[in-house]
């Protein structure tokens, strides 16, 4: 389920997959195909690049997009559209969504739209012609994606004769921001936004770079002491071994690698990663954090600590049977999309210094990551671009201004929660967020065994569009 093993952990963190339901995606989602009939699959030509008009600015490529008309009240009825803003993924992963109660609550057409250099949505015709160089991975970027959107939007929109249909754009993690953001820059556009475990507040000196980290460390400890000293104690532990003679061979046996260890920081980066995914998807009813802890402190009697941390790992949502934990590090070849996004504005800053969260000290150094894109792609990260371009710095005065009708949703066992907004900012951009939810939760598929906190936080959600949608129709007639 990985992307890559980088060559540092601090631009791993970054650059891992924020999984906002990307467990959930790929393991259990099939393609639309498979889901039902009733989604309709479009391709739209859309521009390569918006905001230049060079001859090379022309090109075009197919983005994909999806209809789904099954609730929806009609143009005449000026019924809603919702907007599912695709992010770091295939589109058709993520048809059933909560979006879609949304659309059966509120009479609502449905619009998927594929983010630009995923899926199938590729500019110059083919994944292998896209991830070339940096020439061709140019036009990837937040912006472009954004004015995607509002070029598939609008058109759609027209060709439904349903320009007096409101709009509510919906996204969850990377998609949550671009939400929010989309709210801010296309305000014609959507009448709102529902912003799931959008972490827009990650980046420059905004959030405290150990806030990922330290909320990691809060969901273990508070699921078992104990499990969470083995986790602290074990990363020296790892060392030891690894410097005896044929460590990283007894190491590998430890842990059921799939092929022998190079170093002991490949297997500390690997089990890093899965403490973050299971915090990160610590979902009902299967509580990934719980079972690591039940592994943990229920091993044998005597099992030493490595061991009890190896089992609590083969419990992780990784589920693999053996672990791949050699890491090649960022290369050119290997590289992906999502890792060229956070090469160039989609820079988090974590790291954590000594004894502030349960692992080993890894400050965050922007030097070193700076080295690492520049190996690979050739090019330096933009690091304070984000906050330039769509602010972040003194939040709830620069949108008590001039935003209005944002939802910003969060879980706090969620660690992307630390760069989330967690206040009220006005009357209309709000915070919502609930003490036990995890990344993204409130769009999931609902089941008969949602608890009763995540039905009443989807309850609050669907009161406020309710609201958008009355004053948007006041407005119009």
């Amino acid at each position: 389920m990985l992307t890559t093993i980088c060559a540092s952990a601090a631009h791993l963190r970054t650059t891992m997959r924020f999984g906002g339901m990307r467990w959930y995606e790929e393991s259990s989602m099939a393609s639309v195909n498979a889901i039902s009939p009733e989604f309709e699959v479009h391709n739209y030509t859309q521009s390569l690049d918006h905001f230049n008009f060079k001859p090379e600015s022309y090109a075009t490529f197919q983005q994909r997009y999806i209809l789904n008309y099954k609730y929806w009240g009609g143009a005449n009825t000026s019924s809603p559209i919702f907007v599912y803003l695709g992010a770091e993924i295939d589109v058709t992963q993520n048809l059933d969504l909560s979006i879609v109660d949304l659309a059966a609550r509120f009479k609502g057409l449905l619009l998927y739209v594929e983010h630009r250099y995923y899926g199938v949505s590729m500019p110059f015709g083919s994944e292998d012609e896209a991830f070339q160089n940096s020439s061709t991975f140019g036009y990837l970027s937040s912006e472009q994606a954004l004015a995607d959107y509002a070029q598939v939007i609008v058109d759609v929109k027209k060709d439904l004769s349903a320009e007096n249909c409101p709009a509510i754009a919906v996204g969850g993690s990377y998609g949550g921001m671009l939400a929010s953001w989309f709210r801010l820059k296309y305000p014609h556009i959507v009448i709102g936004s529902l912003a799931s475990s959008a972490p827009i507040l990650y980046f420059d000196d905004i959030t405290p770079q150990n806030g990922y980290h330290v909320i990691v460390s809060k969901d273990f400890r508070e699921t078992s002491e104990s499990c969470y000293n083995t986790i602290q104690q074990s990363w020296a532990e790892i060392d030891r071994v690894a410097s005896e003679t044929n460590g990283l061979l007894n190491l590998s046996n430890i842990f059921t690698t799939c092929s022998p260890l190079n170093s002991s920081k490949d297997l500390k980066v690997y089990t890093e990663i899965a403490y973050m995914w299971a915090a990160q998807l610590d979902n009902p009813p299967s509580y990934p954090v719980n079972k690591i802890c039940s592994a943990i402190d229920g091993a044998p009697s005597g099992t030493d600590i490595l061991g009890r941390v190896a089992a609590g790992v083969n419990a992780s949502v990784f589920g693999n049977s053996c672990h791949s934990a050699s890491g090649s590090g960022l290369s050119r070849k290997s590289a992906s999309a999502w890792e060229w996004q956070t090469c160039t504005e989609m820079v988090f800053p974590m790291g954590y210094g000594e004894n502030e969260t349960m692992f080993q000290s890894d400050p965050f150094d922007i030097n070193n990551y700076t080295k690492e894109c520049v190996d690979v792609f050739g090019i330096k990260p933009r690091p304070h671009w984000i906050t330039t371009e769509f602010g972040g710095h003194d939040i709830k005065t620069v949108l008590g201004n001039f935003a209005s009708n944002i939802i910003f949703s969060n879980g706090l066992r969620d660690p992307w929660s630390a760069g989330g907004v967690l206040e009220d900012i006005s009357d209309s951009v709000v915070a919502l967020y609930t003490e036990q939810g995890s990344h993204c939760l409130d769009l999931y598929p609902p089941t008969s065994s949602d608890p009763d906190w995540l039905l009443a936080l989807r309850d609050k959600e669907n009161k406020i569009i309710a609201y958008w949608l009355a004053e948007y129709y006041t407005k119009l007639n």
